[in-house]
C-alpha cells in the first residue's frame, strides 16, 4: 500500500462505463478488498441460491435490486475483517437512499468515504459497448433495449447520488473514454491528488 492510512474508495458511472476493469486496477494499487455487489448478486444466481433466484427475476426486468436487500448485503460485506484499512465499493450505493445507509454502516465504526471516483461516458458509447460484450461473453440479458433502460434508471436514480458526493467535496469526475490504460492513468492522477488533499 502507498501508505498506511485507510482508504475507502467507491466507484460510479453506468452500466457498462468500465467500473470492473478500473475497479481491479485500483484495489491493486491500493491493496483493498474490491466490494462488487454485481459479483455477490452473480455467485447467488450461479449457485442457484433463494436470493440468487429474486436477484436473477429482477435483472431479466432490467430492474434494480431493492435498497434494503442490497443494504443488508453491503453492511454484512463491510462487517469483515479485510476492510480494516480500506476497501473500493462497485455497483453501491445507488442511490442516496442507499448512500445513507451506507454512511450509518461507516459512522458505526467512525469512518466515511475519502473519494467517489465518477466515470463519464456517453449513452451510445455504453450501449456500442455493452452490445459488444453481450455478444462475445453471451449474456443474454444485454438487449439494447434492456441496456438503454437501464441507462435510464441510473439517470433517474443515481445522478443525485453523485450531486450528493459533490456536495460532501470527494467526487472525481473522470473522462471513461478512451484506452484502458488513459482512463487509469486519470483515476490514479486525480485520487493522489485528493487522498493528499
Amino acid at each position: 500500500m502507498t501508505e498506511s492510512r485507510q482508504t475507502r474508495l467507491l466507484i460510479v458511472g453506468p452500466p457498462g462505463a468500465g467500473k470492473g476493469t478500473q475497479a481491479a486496477r485500483i484495489v491493486e494499487r491500493y491493496e483493498v478488498p474490491w466490494i462488487s455487489t454485481g459479483d455477490i448478486f452473480r455467485a447467488n444466481i450461479k449457485a442457484g441460491t433463494q436470493l440468487g433466484q429474486r436477484v436473477s427475476q429482477l435483472i431479466e426486468a432490467g430492474k434494480l435490486v431493492p435498497d434494503e436487500l442490497t443494504n443488508e448485503i453491503v453492511a454484512d460485506r463491510l462487517r469483515r475483517d479485510d476492510v480494516e484499512h480500506g476497501f473500493l465499493l462497485d455497483g453501491y450505493p445507488r442511490t442516496v437512499d442507499q448512500a445513507h445507509a451506507l454512511d450509518g454502516v461507516l459512522q458505526a465504526d467512525a469512518r466515511a468515504l475519502d473519494a467517489v471516483v465518477l466515470l463519464e461516458v456517453d449513452t451510445d458509447s455504453v450501449v456500442s459497448r455493452l452490445l459488444k460484450r453481450a455478444e462475445t461473453e453471451g449474456r443474454v440479458d444485454d438487449t439494447e433495449a434492456v441496456i438503454r433502460h437501464r441507462q435510464e434508471v441510473y439517470a433517474e436514480q443515481t445522478a443525485p447520488l453523485v450531486e450528493l458526493f459533490e456536495t460532501r467535496g470527494i467526487l472525481i469526475r473522470v473522462d471513461g473514454l478512451g484506452s484502458v490504460d488513459d482512463v487509469t492513468e486519470r483515476i490514479f492522477s486525480a485520487l493522489e491528488e485528493k487522498l493528499a488533499a
